[in-house]
């Protein structure tokens, strides 16, 4: 049965000193980019959608699912395997948290791996259809991740063309019409401008930038432990952060 908001997505974190280890590390480049990597994508602010439109809080650069008191924020690359391995470990008790009102949830996508899709910017087309499902159908947002993150190109390749990301969305439960957005890449603009953002700095936590993906910051602190340990992930976010 689906749930209310849907299955779970990645609500794994990386602490800064151990995000190398732990996460998928920005290196530094702050553009996804049209080339995959390089230089930096100028995105003007007037390119932008502004509000919000079902889940999709496009000011803040979050697709926001939940209600709860716990805020917790979570940015992730769907390319990112370690999101992935998060998700498994972790998804369906975070979605659990989400359907009983216990968190409000916000997801922050990042395209700094489109420079490991061989210039088919895998990441920002990822994460604009997972936008596009934010939009047009909130209630699958963590289902669509959850099957985005099940079918995770291998690393090195050139990742999924819009029709077969269509095709795991429909399957996780979409609308077969979201193919339109996804493939117009909608939202490709929109999540360069949330990856740059998060990595020029963000208010509100005890770390200054996002330095890589999966990052996890509960009412203001960052998770620090073990990206795959359930319980401690849970526990974390169910004692708003002080555990």
């Amino acid at each position: 049965m689906m749930r209310k908001w849907g299955r779970s997505i990645t609500a794994a974190g990386v602490l800064v000193a151990a995000l190398v280890l732990a996460g998928c590390a920005s290196g530094g480049d702050t553009s996804g980019g049209g080339n995959g990597g390089g230089a930096t994508q100028t995105v003007a602010p007037g390119d932008l959608p502004t509000g919000v439109e079902g889940a999709a809080h496009f000011d803040d650069f979050a697709l926001v699912v939940g209600d709860g008191d716990i805020d917790v924020r979570l940015w992730f690359d769907p390319r990112c395997p370690v999101c992935g391995h998060f998700e498994e470990a972790a998804g369906e008790r975070i979605a659990a948290l989400v359907d009983d009102g216990t968190i409000t949830y916000s997801l922050h996508p990042m395209n700094f791996l489109d420079r490991a899709s061989q210039g088919t910017r895998y990441s920002s087309r990822a994460g604009s259809a997972l936008t596009c499902v934010a939009v047009e159908q909130p209630e699958l947002v963590l289902d669509s991740l959850k099957a985005i993150y099940d079918a995770i190109p291998p690393e090195g390749t050139a990742g999924l063309e819009n029709a077969e990301i269509t095709s795991v969305l429909v399957d996780g439960g979409v609308d077969a019409g979201i193919g339109d957005c996804v493939d117009a890449e909608t939202y490709t603009a929109w999540v360069q401008a949330s990856n740059d953002a998060a990595l020029a700095g963000i208010e509100g936590a005890d770390i200054s930038a996002i330095q890589g993906t999966p990052t996890l910051i509960v009412n203001g602190t960052a998770y620090r432990g073990d990206v795959i340990d359930t319980e401690a992930i849970v526990a974390f976010i169910t004692s708003g952060g002080q555990s």
